[in-house]
């Protein structure tokens, strides 16, 4: 094997491991960039869904309190509020969702689905845990939701949840007296959950991840050329000239010219010493023959 294929096959084996070990990172990166920003959006929505819930505490439901006949608006509940305003917001991005899900709710749409079911038992487990992230498979693609749990914390929300009959007489005849009652004071009864699709992020992290590599591929095949390029006139050249010199002298060629190359480096170093010793062995011969 020459000089060149020996080279090549270092730098190709050092470049393989490279290449591997910089594609399995650079893709974990990307993704969990993608995640990242999925999350991020995921928070920003979720600061809405809340900010809509605070104001319709502090502003709708004073105002409702005044209603003729203490009639019960359903716009007065900040989850109904956070939900309906949302739902303009799916209905130009559907793969956009927010629900706040419940085990026992008051209106039959926001009874928890099997995996929302999973997440609010988390919650009512031991721990307290606050949040919960979780990624799952969609007919759209992959979808991140990010939950958080909705507790009981004020004696006013028994109001209309403890029994039916404390309950306002026309939410009982809006929603009846089947559901949406036996909450208790500190109980999570459901959970905030925004959904956001991961489908468009990962896309563009992919594409991202290929373009990298197919650069990263032509910078390496640049560098080969340059590489065997130097190789070629700085190395091999000069080597396999002075070696042709040798030959022919070993030969007992008459006239064979020396060869020098100028500069300072180890091939030009290599030459001068050869021409060296050409020289010397010519006069030793000489003596000889004398």
């Amino acid at each position: 094997m020459g000089l060149r294929a020996k080279f090549n096959l270092a730098v190709l084996v050092a470049f393989i491991v490279g290449f591997a070990a910089a594609g399995f990172i650079l893709q974990r990166m990307f993704v969990d960039n993608a995640r990242d920003v999925v999350l991020q959006n995921a928070r920003i929505m979720m600061s809405a869904a809340n900010a809509m819930r605070h104001f319709t505490s502090d502003q709708i439901v004073p105002l409702s309190a005044n209603a003729p006949g203490g009639k019960f608006i359903p716009a007065s509940v900040p989850s109904f509020a956070a939900q309906t305003t949302f739902k303009d917001v799916q209905a130009e991005f559907p793969d956009y969702t927010y629900r706040e899900p419940a085990l026992n709710p008051t209106a039959p749409d926001d009874r928890a689905s099997d995996w929302e079911r999973d997440i609010i038992n988390v919650f009512r487990g031991p721990g307290g845990q606050k949040e919960w992230i979780n990624e799952r498979d969609t007919p759209t693609g992959t979808s991140l939701s990010l939950a958080r749990p909705i507790p009981i914390q004020s004696p006013d929300c028994l109001t209309c949840h403890s029994t039916p009959s404390a309950a306002p007489p026309s939410m009982i005849a809006l929603y009846g007296t089947a559901n949406g009652f036996g909450w208790k004071l500190n109980e999570v009864i459901g959970a905030q959950i925004v959904s956001v699709p991961m489908a468009v992020p990962l896309a563009n992290a992919r594409h991202t991840f290929i373009v990298f590599m197919a650069i990263l591929l032509a910078v390496f095949v640049l560098i080969v050329v340059i590489l065997n390029i130097l190789l070629h006139f700085m190395v091999i050249k000069p080597v396999v000239k002075v070696a042709a010199i040798a030959n022919a002298v070993s030969l007992g060629e008459a006239g064979v010219e020396e060869y020098e190359k100028k500069g300072s480096d180890e091939i030009s170093v290599l030459s001068a010493a050869f021409n060296r010793m050409r020289r010397s062995l010519d006069s030793a011969m000489r003596m000889l023959e004398g």
